[in-house]
């Protein structure tokens, strides 16, 4: 079979509203410039859409019109490797989904290890920003939370007492070696957070007294460290040299 009628063949089986990429449609090396020949005449024929620079979809016809992939559908080219996650939502997208805050921001910012420009996906701008730790399938909640804490008293529209109970929420669901891994990833991340984190652990009362003792190691008692946090919602704050 000549390559535009298997990349055809293939495109035929993807969903409406699924993107989809080069390495979708397992185009070889040697193939590739049939392949942006073969695409190309596909886009000018409306069987496809570009969504950017090698990146595709097919649109879904619905009674209300025309609809192109969901938000969530356009950022996986960026989340995922294959199946493979390389990045998560953090910033103000990432506190929206954690109902940290109620403002819907018009831009994303992706963490991952890799550096890359600001890209505009649809009407979508995403920015890129450097995670603290290699992402994973397994890892991105615990550091979407160390995000959380970090950028605190960055978080529009923040109900400083209820943001604080829903992050002490999300730290209690988790698992004692997801506790174990929260506080692992935290030590490579800026004090303030470390300082934070332990004073949520503590009021949780985790039973991992040696992850504890391990942030408090890791700070500096001649420091300070300012989250935004008055003492009567966090209580046990100067313990953990936090203002």
């Amino acid at each position: 079979m000549k390559v535009a009628a298997r990349i055809k063949s293939k495109i035929n089986r993807i969903q409406p509203g699924k993107i989809f990429k080069y390495s979708d449609l397992g185009v070889s090396r040697n193939e590739y410039g049939a392949a942006v020949k073969t695409l190309s005449r596909l886009v000018k024929e409306k069987f496809v859409k570009r969504l950017s620079t090698g990146v595709f979809y097919k649109s879904k016809t619905t009674a209300f019109g025309e609809l192109g992939p969901s938000e969530s559908e356009q950022l996986r080219p960026y989340l995922f490797n294959g199946r493979k996650r390389i990045a998560y939502v953090t910033g103000a997208a990432l506190f929206n989904q954690l109902s940290l805050t109620t403002q819907v921001p018009k831009d994303i910012d992706l963490a991952s290890r890799a550096k890359r420009p600001v890209s505009k996906v649809g009407n979508i701008t995403v920015r890129f920003v450097k995670s603290y730790a290699d992402v994973n399938n397994k890892n991105y909640n615990l550091l979407g939370i160390l995000d959380s804490i970090k950028d605190f008293k960055k978080i529009p529209d923040l109900n400083k007492e209820l943001a604080i109970k829903r992050i002490k929420a999300m730290i209690d669901e988790l698992t004692d070696r997801e506790k174990k891994n929260l506080v692992m990833y935290a030590l490579d991340y800026p004090p303030r957070a470390r300082a934070f984190l332990g004073a949520l652990l503590e009021l949780i009362k985790i039973e991992q007294r040696e992850a504890l003792i391990a942030l408090k190691q890791s700070l500096n008692p001649l420091s300070s460290y300012s989250v935004g946090v008055a003492q009567d919602i966090l209580p046990n704050s100067k313990s953990w040299f936090i203002q």
